[in-house]
């Protein structure tokens, strides 16, 4: 298969997967697999093709990134710049100090396999604690500390950002919807973060027609990535956590019983 239409299926991937709680980097790696992408490119690829995603979400919550610059930023709103900051902090950290680890050993299908399961009992439990206390609360600056430390789990590929996240906020006393917009906006910083941290290692070694590929998974991540962001917004107030997470169940032992 020509590497342009790899590109192109793994942004729809990317797109698709990025903001819905299954996971974007496991479905990228497994992808990966199946279109035969793979090498240390496919694992940049699949890192720094998130920027779309991040733009995605940029121009979708622009009013929220307009008071996050500004020299004097409104502390009064939630999520403000010290939330969003707080969150970020632990996975930069845990982050770096992982990096090479995490693509040396966690890049295969049998880890994802398992990140998915254990993101799974993480949803589900989330869901479970939100009908129990049906809080929809704006945190504070300690929990939104405690949502970081979920983030710090989709380090591990499976595990999924998103549904790490939603997980903690709801945890920490939000609904689904509100933890939902609080995730898709603290990815921001931190997948910003890894993939030009990614790509300021590895850039210096790619080939022009890399680049081209790089652009094209770019762009066609972006486009989907936008329209699942509304979906979700839409979806996960009505059915929450628990149909992504069989889904998730799944898709990890279809993935054992076939490696």
């Amino acid at each position: 298969m020509d590497d342009i239409i790899k590109a192109i299926l793994l942004g729809i991937v990317q797109g698709l997967t990025e903001f819905i709680p299954v996971s974007s980097t496991g479905h990228l790696i497994l992808a990966g697999n199946i279109l035969e992408f793979s090498g240390e490119f496919a694992k940049t690829f699949d890192i720094a093709i998130q920027l779309g995603s991040i733009l995605a979400v940029i121009i979708i919550y622009k009013d929220n990134f307009r008071e996050y610059i500004k020299p004097k930023p409104n502390l009064k709103i939630f999520p403000n710049i010290i939330h969003i900051i707080i969150t970020t902090i632990p996975v930069l950290i845990i982050g770096v100090l992982l990096h090479n680890a995490i693509k040396q050993y966690l890049f295969t299908p049998f880890t994802v396999a398992i990140g998915l399961m254990l993101g799974s009992v993480l949803m589900l439990f989330a869901d479970y604690y939100y009908r129990r206390t049906k809080n929809n609360l704006d945190i504070g600056y300690k929990k939104s500390f405690v949502v970081g430390l979920f983030q710090c789990l989709a380090l591990w590929p499976g595990m999924s950002r998103s549904g790490a996240t939603i997980s903690g906020g709801i945890f920490s006393g939000m609904d689904h919807k509100k933890a939902a917009g609080y995730s898709f906006i603290c990815a921001v910083p931190a997948m910003f973060a890894a993939t030009g941290y990614e790509l300021l290692k590895t850039s210096h070694a790619f080939t022009l027609h890399e680049f081209f590929l790089l652009a094209i998974g770019f762009v066609v991540s972006f486009a989907v990535g936008w329209a699942s962001i509304l979906f979700l917004i839409r979806l996960v107030s009505k059915i929450k956590l628990m149909p992504f997470a069989i889904y998730r169940i799944i898709l990890a032992f279809i993935i054992l019983m076939l490696i």
